[in-house]
């Protein structure tokens, strides 16, 4: 276990390991010893990597694995907003790491970052709560970098696919620059700047679009998000719907 050598934004410290079973474990485990907001829990590889509702998140060496312990003063309810707070800094990381892939590069609500329509970053948001304000939060995020997982409900792919493979530590120093930049930049202007500049790069933007929720499925069209990052959907029999969890799918091409 060793610190970063160096490149971190003023307040975070990196810890690091040759494998295990998930960054986020690792960094909820600390958060319940202690750890300061700033720890940053990184692996070269993962053996029970995890996602959203229980997914597996296939973590061989090559890739971007790590978790972000926060210890937030905002309101529980504002949480999920740190999910595209995380998408936008890793996007410009990427961005900056592999110009590349800025062409192709969108944001897929809630907290997936797609490259030519195949996922290439996930992030999962773990908290505990004390009273009207989270204890702790943790940022978890999955990066391919140099391979992806071929047999997967989703599409996905690696940075590799477009002929780049930047160093993962390079990509994370960026990340947590950006990230302690839209963060200052969130508690000091709310939300509005944050769901502008996601919905830039929104992946389905206007055009239809599946919702599945807990036994069962909304289809119609998206049209944004709300002043709370809840997806606007109106749906085929002319309803709007505010959906605050989900998986959204597109329709498939050819």
């Amino acid at each position: 276990m060793t610190d970063y050598p160096g490149g971190l934004p003023a307040g975070y410290r990196l810890v690091t390991f040759d494998q295990l079973n998930s960054t986020n474990e690792e960094a909820c485990r600390q958060a319940r010893a202690g750890a300061p907001a700033g720890t940053v829990i990184v692996a070269a590889r993962q053996t029970a990597g995890r996602g959203r509702r229980g997914r597996v998140w296939q973590s061989p060496a090559g890739n971007l694995y790590f978790s972000v312990l926060l210890r937030p003063s905002w309101p529980l309810a504002h949480a999920p907003q740190l999910s595209f707070l995380a998408a936008l800094a890793m996007g410009e990381a990427i961005i900056q790491a592999a110009p590349g892939a800025a062409q192709g590069l969108r944001y897929k609500w809630p907290n997936d970052i797609l490259l030519g329509g195949a996922k290439l970053c996930g992030i999962l948001l773990e908290s505990a709560s004390l009273g009207q304000a989270p204890d702790w939060m943790i940022i978890g995020v999955g990066l391919n970098i140099a391979s992806h997982p071929v047999d997967t409900p989703y599409p996905a792919t690696a940075l590799a696919a477009i002929g780049t493979a930047p160093a993962p530590r390079a990509l994370l120093g960026e990340f947590l620059h950006r990230l302690d930049a839209w963060l200052s930049r969130w508690k000091t202007a709310g939300f509005g700047p944050v769901r502008t500049a996601w919905l830039a790069r929104a992946a389905g933007l206007g055009e239809p679009i599946t919702v599945r929720l807990e036994g069962r499925e909304l289809a119609g069209v998206m049209r944004g998000l709300d002043e709370n990052g809840a997806l606007l959907l109106d749906a085929e029999d002319g309803a709007r719907h505010l959906v605050s969890a989900g998986d959204v799918f597109f329709p498939r091409k050819g």
